[in-house]
Formats: structure tokens, C-alpha cells, sequence
């Protein structure tokens, strides 16, 4: 007799992906003032540490674990990687639920692009663009030198502490 085990859409392969509700961070999807709706919660997938560091030193770094060290040796360290910063803090301020233009225009991905929000090393969250732009000021709780990238795209965003954003692209594969 054969069994078979249907694994509900909401719940993320344990091999790549921890459950939203066992990520160290929820809380800020969770966040009383910017609700995020059940079925964007259920596309939030925060990654393994394993799986997590494989895509890290393939898309980000091989040598550093966090935005803090990156350095020349990588391409998000180097000047030439990024063209323009700009503010996205003012519009999260003010509450604003789309995305500053500014970082739209630049990313230009379409709504179902797999995207990736790089804290570290050890800590990423996937996720499709829509969902992503729709809970964006979720995000921004985690702004520390983030990196989205999305798969197979070049153009990248890094959302820094200060309130900025720098617009760039990493080099093609």
C-alpha cells in the first residue's frame, strides 16, 4: 500500500526554509501598525542557515558574513557596483505603502521575480517582488546593509541604516 503526504503550500520545505513563526525576527511581520495578510505570510519564507549561506557566497560573498565587512575583495563592496542613493526612510516615515519611484524605476522586476533580502550570511528571507513591495516597511525593520536581489536579475538595492538606499548592479554571472 502506498502512502501519500501532501505538504500544505504554507508550509516551507524543512530542507531550505524555517517556518515564519520559528524566525528569530517575525516580530516585524507581525508589527501591529503595518499588518501583514495571511496569504503574503505564507509567501515569506525565511531561509535555513545552510541554505542560506550557500546562496550568500554564491550571489553575495564567499569571504565576509555581513554587509559590516564587505570590502573590495567583494561586489557590493566596491564603489563602481552602485550608480545613485537615495532616501527611502521618509517615505516609510510617512507611512507611504508602495516603495520610493526612485527604487522602483531601477529595479524594474516584474511581480512574480523570486526575490531575496540579504541580512547576512546566515539569515535571508525569500520571497516574490509583490509580496515584498506590499510589505516593504516590514522589511525595513531589518535595513542594516540588506540586499534584495532577485533571481537571475543583475540590479540590486542595499538599504542601509542611515535611511538610504543605494541603487546598483551586481556583475553578471
Amino acid at each position: 500500500m502506498w502512502l501519500a503526504f501532501i505538504m500544505p503550500n504554507n508550509i516551507p520545505n524543512t530542507m531550505n526554509y524555517i517556518l515564519l513563526d520559528d524566525y528569530k525576527k517575525a516580530w516585524v511581520f507581525r508589527h501591529k501598525d503595518i499588518p501583514v495578510s495571511d496569504e503574503d505570510a505564507a509567501r515569506i519564507k525565511p531561509m535555513s542557515e545552510e541554505r542560506a549561506a550557500v546562496l550568500w557566497a554564491t550571489m553575495v560573498s564567499r569571504e565576509h558574513d555581513h554587509p559590516d565587512f564587505f570590502d573590495k575583495t567583494d561586489w557590493c563592496g566596491k564603489e563602481e557596483s552602485f550608480s545613485e542613493e537615495v532616501n527611502w526612510e521618509d517615505a516609510w516615515e510617512n507611512s507611504d505603502e508602495h516603495l520610493p519611484q526612485s527604487i522602483l524605476e531601477h529595479l524594474d522586476w516584474q511581480a512574480n521575480t523570486t526575490v531575496y533580502f540579504c541580512m547576512a550570511r546566515n539569515n535571508i528571507i525569500e520571497t516574490t517582488f509583490d509580496v515584498f513591495k506590499r510589505n516593504w516597511q516590514n522589511f525595513m525593520f531589518l535595513a542594516d546593509g540588506s540586499l534584495l536581489l532577485g533571481k537571475k536579475r543583475n540590479t540590486v538595492v542595499q538599504f542601509l541604516e542611515s535611511g538610504n538606499a543605494k541603487l546598483g548592479e551586481k556583475p553578471s554571472a
